[in-house]
């Protein structure tokens, strides 16, 4: 059993491409870092190309930049089209990227914002990319949930995109539980490949800009609270860390913080909502995903 596991425990990367959404900032550029440094090579599939390269610059390593907006499926599926041709293999794919309590928006498809983002656009990516995925012994698609995924969380499909009524912290959480629900469900798929496993994992309460878009009577206290109940994005990312590289993990896993609450501390194996297993929800969630995406599995 490791102890507190960091970022010296993460193993020799050399040979291995990693593809980190959302690379350029907060838990992704700490991912991204480490596995540059370990000797991965890097892909930091991001939004903003320029910040993107930016951060490229303050890594050591083979680091490359992708332009990729998960809230467009346009976007999506020419990034998927441009890695599948520069990179046939894929060792390690980390769906990092989210946004969090964002005011009521639509993605370009029409998607809720945070539903559509975190999940649809996740999902959709990775189907296009598991084609590179499934050859590759040892490959794996590590998604990041939140603790989120227990508060106000369910998955509405009588308004998934919350049309009728919004709130930012429901929609934040369905997106989480959804989140964990694909990984589950994409798990089971691929236990028969032997090859690529799905695991989960969630940073705690990490300090990062995902907290600019509280509800403004919420900002201020958070921003005196952060040093007592929130820890660094360093810290934060050893969770997607440990589930992206530590040889014992097994597909299906979820990992987050060992302290009190699961706010803070090193990363071990941790467990999900009761409603995150549920077996019916993921399939219908899964079918619903395919259809709003066009987005097929080849498992």
């Amino acid at each position: 059993m490791v102890g507190n596991w960091n970022e010296q425990d993460v193993p020799e990367q050399q040979g291995r491409i990693a593809v980190v959404t959302g690379g350029n900032a907060g838990l992704g550029f700490e991912t991204a870092r480490v596995l540059a440094a370990r000797g991965a090579t890097v892909i930091l599939a991001v939004r903003d190309v320029e910040k993107g390269r930016q951060a490229a610059r303050r890594m050591t390593g083979n680091l490359h930049v992708q332009a990729l907006d998960l809230s467009s499926l346009v976007s999506i599926r020419a990034a998927a089209a441009d890695l599948r041709s520069a990179h046939p293999r894929i060792d390690l794919l980390v769906n990092n990227a989210g946004v969090m309590y964002t005011p009521k928006q639509t993605t370009a498809d029409g998607f809720e914002l945070q539903f559509g983002t975190n999940h649809l656009g996740h999902f959709a990516f990775t189907g296009l990319l598991l084609e590179c995925l499934l050859p590759v012994p040892g490959s794996r698609v590590v998604t990041v949930s939140s603790t989120g995924h227990r508060i106000q969380a369910a998955i509405h499909f009588d308004d998934l995109q919350f049309e009728r009524s919004y709130s930012r912290m429901a929609a934040y959480g369905q997106s989480k539980l959804a989140n964990l629900m694909f990984t589950y469900e994409l798990q089971r798929r691929l236990a028969a490949s032997g090859t690529t496993v799905a695991v989960a994992a969630h940073p705690g309460v990490s300090n990062t800009e995902l907290v600019r878009n509280l509800p403004a009577a919420l900002r201020h206290p958070v921003k005196w609270l952060a040093p007592l109940l929130t820890q660094k994005a360093e810290m934060g990312a050893l969770p997607t860390l440990r589930a992206a590289t530590d040889p014992s993990v097994a597909g299906g896993q979820y990992y987050g913080p060992g302290g009190l609450g699961e706010i803070r501390g090193f990363p071990k194996l941790v467990s999900s909502s009761r409603d995150s297993h549920d077996l019916v929800t993921q399939k219908r969630l899964w079918a619903i995903s395919e259809e709003l995406t066009g987005v097929t599995f080849s498992v």
